[in-house]
C-alpha cells in the first residue's frame, strides 16, 4: 500500500474473530483505520470480524454534533 509523503503510520490495535478460534490480538502500523482494516483483511483473508482502533483517536474527546 502506497504512503503519501506527509501521512504518518500510528499504531492500531484490536483482534479478529474466525469462525470456532479464540480471538486474535492485532497490532499494525497503518495511516487510517482504513488501512488497518485492509492490511489485517490481507493477511487474514474476507469474512472475519475485525475491530481495530487506534488508542489517541479512542482518548481524544469527541466533537459535538
Amino acid at each position: 500500500m502506497t504512503v503519501e509523503s506527509g501521512d504518518s503510520k500510528r499504531e492500531f490495535v484490536g483482534y479478529i474473530r474466525i469462525a470456532n478460534q479464540p480471538k486474535i490480538e492485532l497490532r499494525v502500523m497503518a495511516t487510517s483505520t482504513h488501512e488497518a482494516r485492509s492490511l489485517v483483511t490481507e493477511q487474514y483473508g474476507e469474512g472475519h470480524v475485525i475491530v481495530m482502533w487506534n488508542e489517541e483517536d479512542a482518548s481524544r474527546p469527541s466533537r459535538p454534533r
